[in-house]
């Protein structure tokens, strides 16, 4: 009862909770599958609470996606080196990992995309959020197609190890494999 007498003086930290425990759900299941339910109970409060700050599922995962727009991703890499190196890192992060956060919005993404309730808001976000800042910080001839093969290969080593946990590199192989990504993403991002 305590954690409901103080949760009903602070909105903002309820708020906050939920978004909180929304970000953790869409990042373990797919839109459907995550219920106005799940998010409450997780957050510890009652789910007129959760439609009372969101009104709609579909407008929480907006909000949630959405959260996070002003961390940039990338982790100011500038450099087309930095920026392989962080992509490269980026596929094969844990979530002990500093990147943690940008492998979650990046799992959120990738868990709901083929949801028609999220396609729209997830293109937009994917184009606005990452695409475009990557393909800007690639310069002249031809950043999208440098920007799309890059995010091609983090996609694809993602989905494999994170979303299907399918071990295509062992434990021991790991480091040499984030190396081999790495440099395979460099030349993604090389001008010819």
């Amino acid at each position: 009862m305590a954690l409901a007498s103080s949760r009903s003086r602070n909105a903002s930290a309820t708020r906050d909770d939920i978004l909180a425990a929304a970000r953790r759900r869409f990042a373990a299941e797919s839109y459907e599958a995550v219920g106005m339910r799940d998010v409450a109970r997780e957050a510890g409060v009652n789910v007129a609470l959760v439609s009372r700050y969101f009104g709609s599922k579909e407008e929480l995962f907006r909000k949630v996606l959405l959260e996070r727009r002003d961390e940039p991703w990338f982790g100011g890499a500038t450099s087309r080196a930095e920026l392989a190196a962080w992509l490269g890192d980026l596929a094969f992060a844990g979530q002990e990992d500093e990147q943690r956060a940008d492998l979650e919005r990046l799992y959120i993404i990738l868990r709901s995309a083929s949801s028609p309730a999220t396609a729209r808001i997830i293109g937009e976000a994917f184009v606005e959020d990452v695409f475009a800042p990557l393909a800007a910080q690639l310069g002249e001839d031809g950043p999208q197609i440098r920007a799309g093969l890059a995010l091609i290969l983090v996609i694809g080593a993602t989905v494999l190890n994170g979303i299907l946990s399918v071990e295509t590199i062992g434990e021991d192989l790991r480091e040499e494999g984030r190396r081999r990504l790495n440099a395979l993403i460099a030349q993604a991002l090389a001008v010819e």
